[in-house]
């Protein structure tokens, strides 16, 4: 009789236990907070934190409702990295400003604490348009490579690239792109204006990719990557040239892929196409169903000038990539608004156009997001052929000051928050008006990014699992839910 009620004692004791510690548990993630960060148009809100709230037992919202889910149980691909280019260009550009100007705009990008936290960064192989002007590292016309040499980086882009890492903490992902091989490899015998890989060249053209890689990582900057030709379906008047789908897979199984597994850089990672996302899932296609080319391939990379045709971004194209070729990678490699004006400093809809790539991109199976220039002047440059662009932070070469504009912070929203290795979550929204992607970081830090991309506030309900906030987003505005 004794043993019979001992035996319902110590299992009452055992259901106490359970259920205060249910309670505990409940009560931990109910005490969870949410602390919001706020950009917003016609505010002085940039990146600023502007709301603490706690996350309490959900309720059933109704349709009359806005309203966010994120469920952290679901989660997708993880993220290599946020950043932009350092170009010939932005490097010129830092060289003229002030000291404490140079260290400014460095912590600005790099620091993760008193900056936004850049982690990636794309440089070229030897010139772009964005630059004084155009340059090779050997003399023209020398096969042999013998000359091969980056004493023009050396100059300006190397020291600040090596800046850039410091600032970062001692690491930084940096990949490469060519524009185009020396003239002497091409058809049109020109750097400019597109002209196509003379065969005769492929092996040797190959080597040079390595010969870089060579001689900036004895610089001690690591080289994570290279793509294997920016825009190689675009005849431009500045430096270009052509691939088409079956000429790219070709290069790389045929010279790119065995001549840097001969040297010793197998281990490099190669990222084909390189442009837009119109024409993206032909490339893919193409490439990836031949498994000796595809053997060499990291992943594809994009970029979004897809609208110079009309009609809208294409971002289903990245969906379909990610979903017929599940081990192949997603990597935004450049983006910047066309067409500079210096009266366009502070317009908003350049930021919403980061906004709005950034967010499609991700929630489409994106590892990584690649800006284009860092820093450029006054008049948008320099640029060889005046093909002036915006970048998120610009410097005034007269006055020494540096102009932040509503880019560099909705990047922000991401870079900050969303380090290296974060895995994205599940997360939707019940109307268009605003959109959403979220992230759990190796730390379990979750955030959320949330865009407003209409003229009036919305009040919102946040759900995470089964809790709940209402948060409210000014008119025009991005913020991240940290929690």
């Amino acid at each position: 009789m004794y043993k019979i009620k001992l035996k319902k004692l110590a299992t009452l004791l055992s259901l106490v236990c359970l259920v205060s510690t249910g309670l505990l548990y409940a009560s931990e993630r109910n005490a969870k907070g949410v602390d919001v960060y706020t950009t917003a148009k016609d505010t002085t809100l940039r990146l600023q934190l502007t709301d603490s709230k706690s996350l309490k037992p959900r309720v059933q919202p109704t349709e009359g409702e806005i309203s966010i889910f994120v469920n952290p149980n679901k989660r997708f691909q993880k993220v290599l990295g946020i950043g932009g280019a350092i170009t010939d260009a932005s490097a010129e550009v830092f060289a003229k400003l002030p000291a404490a100007k140079q260290t400014e705009l460095l912590k600005a990008y790099y620091d993760p604490k008193e900056g936004i936290g850049y982690s990636l960064t794309r440089t070229t192989i030897h010139s772009s348009d964005f630059g004084s002007g155009s340059h090779t590292y050997i003399k023209e016309g020398d096969k042999s490579l013998k000359s091969f040499n980056i004493s023009h980086d050396r100059q300006y882009r190397i020291p600040m690239i090596k800046r850039a890492i410091a600032t970062a903490g001692g690491e930084l992902m940096l990949y490469a792109s060519p524009w185009s091989a020396p003239a002497f490899m091409k058809s049109n015998n020109n750097m400019l204006q597109g002209g196509k890989l003379l065969p005769e060249y492929y092996d040797t053209w190959a080597t040079y990719f390595t010969k870089f890689i060579q001689a900036y990582e004895a610089e001690g900057m690591p080289i994570w990557g290279v793509t294997i030709q920016n825009e190689p379906m675009a005849t431009q008047r500045w430096e270009s040239m052509i691939y088409t789908a079956e000429e790219e897979r070709d290069f790389l199984k045929n010279h790119l892929g065995p001549v840097m597994e001969k040297a010793g850089y197998g281990d490099k990672n190669i990222v084909v196409w390189d442009h837009n996302r119109d024409l993206i899932t032909n490339r893919a296609n193409v490439i990836f169903d031949d498994p000796e080319a595809a053997k060499y391939a990291w992943g594809i990379g994009f970029h979004w000038y897809e609208t110079w045709a009309g009609g809208e971004t294409m971002h289903d194209n990245l969906a379909l990539i990610n979903e017929s070729y599940p081990n192949m990678n997603l990597l935004f490699t450049e983006g910047t608004v066309e067409g500079f004006r210096a009266d366009r400093y502070q317009y908003w809809p350049n930021a919403e156009r980061y906004g709005h790539s950034m967010i499609n991109d991700f929630n489409r199976g994106t590892v990584g997001w690649t800006d284009w220039n860092i820093l450029l002047d006054q008049n948008g440059g320099p640029n060889h052929v005046s093909n002036f662009c915006f970048a998120p932070i610009h410097a005034d070469t007269d006055s020494g000051e540096l102009i932040y504009t509503p880019t560099y912070y909705y990047i922000g929203h991401f870079s900050k928050f969303v380090k290296p290795n974060a895995q994205r979550m599940s997360t939707s929204s019940s109307r268009s008006v605003l959109l959403a992607t979220s992230f759990v970081n190796e730390d379990n830090k979750m955030a959320t990014i949330v865009m407003n991309q209409t003229d009036k506030e919305i009040k919102y309900n946040f759900f995470v699992e089964d809790l709940q906030t209402i948060l409210t987003i000014p008119a025009r505005a991005m913020q991240t839910l940290v929690y």
